[in-house]
């Protein structure tokens, strides 16, 4: 299952779509929340906390073009992401380029 959280700035996207995360987390689902957003807060909301978040998006940001963009669900989790409260994984990623079958 993919589930998309869209909406006007301001509207409670980050905040509906990490208790969404952590609810789904709890009931026993695997899940893998992107934070794609331009100003991430996901992992804040998430309860990862400040540093760690920070953490990933200087990783992101550091990502130069000669690098090969992440193909899988794991790639991008295991390059981008860390793990967040009741078992969700986090990653923050700002696009998806040439991805493989079954990838968002």
């Amino acid at each position: 299952m993919k589930i998309a959280v869209v909406g006007k700035g301001g509207a409670g996207k980050t905040t509906t779509s990490a208790v969404l995360a952590r609810t789904l987390a709890r009931s026993g689902h695997r899940v893998v929340a992107l934070d794609c957003d331009t100003n991430p807060n996901l992992g804040l909301s998430l309860g990862v906390g400040l540093e760690p978040t920070e953490a990933l998006l200087s990783l992101r940001d550091g990502v130069g073009d000669e690098v090969e963009h992440a193909r899988t669900w794991d790639e991008i989790v295991d390059r981008f992401g860390t793990d967040a409260p009741d078992g969700v994984r986090l990653a923050l990623v700002s696009k998806i380029e040439d991805p493989d079958f079954g990838c968002p």
